[in-house]
């Protein structure tokens, strides 16, 4: 039994793994169609705009300014709040249009340091999820899974894909989901997932 418990603990940590790698990222374009400048409404257009977002770690800001004209750089909330560049958290990007990736869960602020861009509302504060099923973060539907009796769905071909996808109805606007490093992750999700169901099924 002690062989069987560790063979199940193997293939439960490989699925995870697997099941991690194969989540989708998504895209968010800063403000929308407003892209990164000073908002006619000040801040709160850049906060309505977050509001409707789910934010996950590994998803992308795409921050659309013309170069030598905004940049963005992340700040502690003091330095956020005072519209301030003290402290920055890594480089201030110029370049623009410029991506950064999210790469720890919690509150992340960025502001623009261009004269008084700030000041006049240039300004983004997010919450970032680790997962979909954090506070914050619509949960996903979940199926559970049998292991004796549920048929084993067909592995297949992975089709071609785009390198972004438009907005779906899953996908909020002013967002764009960016495919997984698999080209088929339902196809091998549910592989593993099986294949992980038959050999529970084995030993119980």
């Amino acid at each position: 039994m002690e062989g069987q418990k560790k063979i199940m603990v193997v293939f439960g940590l490989v699925a995870a793994v697997f099941l991690h790698s194969v989540a989708a990222q998504t895209a968010h374009v800063v403000g929308g169609s407003l892209g990164w400048t000073i908002p006619q409404n000040g801040a709160q257009e850049y906060a309505t705009w977050a509001s409707g977002q789910k934010f996950l770690v590994g998803d992308v800001l795409i921050f659309n300014f013309a170069t030598d004209t905004h940049d963005v750089v992340e700040v502690p909330k003091a330095s956020f709040d005072s519209c301030s560049s003290a402290n920055p958290i890594g480089s201030t990007i110029t370049t623009g249009p410029t991506n950064i990736t999210l790469t720890a869960a919690g509150d992340h602020y960025y502001i623009c340091t261009f004269g008084r861009h700030c000041q006049s509302g240039q300004k983004l504060a997010i919450t970032v999820s680790t997962s979909a099923t954090s506070p914050g973060a619509s949960p996903s539907a979940s199926t559970p899974v049998s292991t004796s009796d549920a048929p084993c769905p067909p592995v297949q071909a992975p089709s071609p894909s785009p390198t972004t996808r438009g907005p779906t109805a899953s996908t909020p606007p002013g967002s764009t989901e960016l495919p997984p490093s698999s080209s088929s992750p339902s196809a091998g999700a549910g592989f593993v997932l099986c294949l992980l169901s038959l050999v529970m099924g084995l030993f119980f």
